[in-house]
């Protein structure tokens, strides 16, 4: 881990040879029920990056099913719920700022 401050590693994930992981990562469980959380101990919850991985500060990764595939880079803040193939770039598009003109306040006399 790489400035490693933050970062959640679920009990059931597998994380493969050199894979990289930011601050502020979640490699996290899906919500489940509550009445489903004795069904699921000791089963695979959290998600697996295979080798060669990095994942960049502020992503999420959740879900026992998910699978980052091997030389994947995940960028920040994405948030993933689904497997990655072997290969791959994620990123998400650039936050777009939105202006409006503030009324200007009167004040009171």
């Amino acid at each position: 881990m790489d400035h490693g401050t933050g970062v959640v590693i679920g009990e059931t994930s597998e994380i493969g040879s050199n894979v990289r992981i930011y601050q502020g990562v979640t490699l996290g469980g899906q919500r489940i029920e509550k009445d489903e959380t004795r069904r699921l101990r000791g089963k695979k919850r959290h998600p697996t990056l295979k080798d060669n991985v990095v994942v960049y500060a502020g992503a999420t990764i959740l879900g026992g099913k998910t699978v980052i595939g091997k030389d994947t880079i995940v960028g920040g803040n994405v948030w993933i719920t689904s497997s990655i193939p072997s290969n791959t770039i994620v990123t998400i598009s650039p936050p777009k700022p939105s202006y409006k003109t503030k009324k200007p306040q009167t004040k009171p006399r």
